[in-house]
């Protein structure tokens, strides 16, 4: 009998707690349906969790290379959500965690899972609940809880409030990323996926601004396709296309995580490069000459050439006074290239000499 009573008022404790966990749920549903951008829906979803569930700790993972993980990458975030977010490699996180939706629960062992954990203090971590969301139906990352009691995330307990959490999450990330992918069309130009004239003016401006304040070296470079118009000519638009995003693609790769690369019009392309010298932002044009020289484009059985030319200037120069000046005169310098390299091309042609190595030329520093 007193079993009996036990057991129904233990029922009785776990339809409310339930209850009570299903209209928290609903108040964080409520907070975060109307947020259309990752910034505000990552810091107040993590923030509401963690205050009305009472965690210690709760977190973001996400799968290296998902559209998730790349449009936020894409994007400013705050110091808040760049503390509360992994991104993890995804045979990894597929190996933890498994493509269902139902959650994991550890509080043993908890080191094969240190690879989901954001730069915090792991160690005093005693037990783990990975609740798996999805984007279209497809596991991109988890919502992560963590406590300093081994007994609240327990193997073997009910799990259908977590999994309907992460589910509610789902919905409302899908919401989001819709949003941003729109907002994001207007960032970037639609071929290549690099950051649109509009947005590189913009950028310019601000890090020309930061130069000023902190005395670092901005230098820009404007490169060109040759021989674009026969490309297109000869091969067809199509081709013509495949060989911008491949040019787009490769300047991506060889550039670091900080330089900014922008199409800026037509086979015209610009790149950013904070704190950086001219010489630096040389090397990273001779780099790619060779890259291009040596890799060709190929479709099928066509082997397109690659050629480039560049200009370079820099805020080592004391006459630039404007990001306006600094972007006219890496233009100015990759007019001076292209000019030089038809004039060698002539030379060459006439004297039947072996090829002579081209030299980008840099807006040279005023004396002092």
């Amino acid at each position: 009998m007193l079993k009996r009573m036990h057991d129904v008022n233990e029922i009785i404790e776990r339809l409310k707690l339930s209850e009570e966990i299903e209209k928290i749920s609903r108040e964080i549903e409520t907070k975060v349906l109307s947020i259309l951008d990752f910034k505000d829906f990552f810091d107040i979803l993590l923030v509401e969790i963690k205050a009305k569930f009472k965690l210690p700790y709760i977190w973001i993972s996400l799968m290296d290379g998902s559209e998730i993980s790349t449009l936020i990458q894409s994007f400013d975030t705050s110091k808040y959500f760049e503390s509360q977010l992994t991104i993890i490699e995804r045979e990894k996180f597929l190996k933890l965690v498994g493509t269902t939706s139902e959650p994991v629960m550890i509080n043993d062992n908890l080191r094969p899972y240190y690879s989901l954990f954001p730069p915090i203090s792991s160690y005093f971590i005693k037990s783990l609940a990975i609740a798996p969301i999805s984007l279209d139906g497809i596991v991109i990352g988890s919502l992560n809880q963590a406590d300093f009691s081994r007994t609240r995330y327990q193997p073997g307990k009910d799990t259908r409030l977590l999994e309907q959490l992460a589910i509610k999450v789902s919905i409302c990330l899908s919401n989001v990323t819709a949003h941003e992918k729109l907002k994001s069309l207007g960032f970037h130009d639609p071929l290549t996926g690099l950051l649109n004239r509009r947005v590189m003016d913009n950028i310019l401006e601000r890090e020309f601004k930061r130069d000023q304040r902190y005395a670092n070296d901005l230098s820009v470079i404007f490169l060109d396709l040759d021989n674009f118009k026969r490309i297109n000519a000869n091969y067809g638009k199509d081709i013509g296309d495949n060989l911008l995003k491949y040019v787009a693609e490769k300047i991506m790769g060889m550039s670091r995580n900080s330089d900014i690369v922008g199409r800026y019009a037509g086979n015209e392309f610009v790149i950013i490069l904070p704190e950086t010298k001219a010489k630096n932002a040389l090397n990273l044009i001779n780099r790619l000459q060779s890259y291009f020289k040596n890799k060709p484009l190929r479709i099928k059985n066509t082997s397109i050439p690659v050629s480039i030319s560049a200009g370079v200037a820099s805020t080592e120069d004391r006459r630039i006074k404007s990001p306006a000046t600094l972007l006219k005169r890496a233009d100015e310098m990759l007019d001076l290239a292209q000019s030089t390299k038809k004039t060698e091309s002539t030379q060459e042609i006439e004297q039947n000499s072996m090829p002579k190595v081209i030299r980008f030329p840099v807006a040279k520093k005023d004396s002092d």
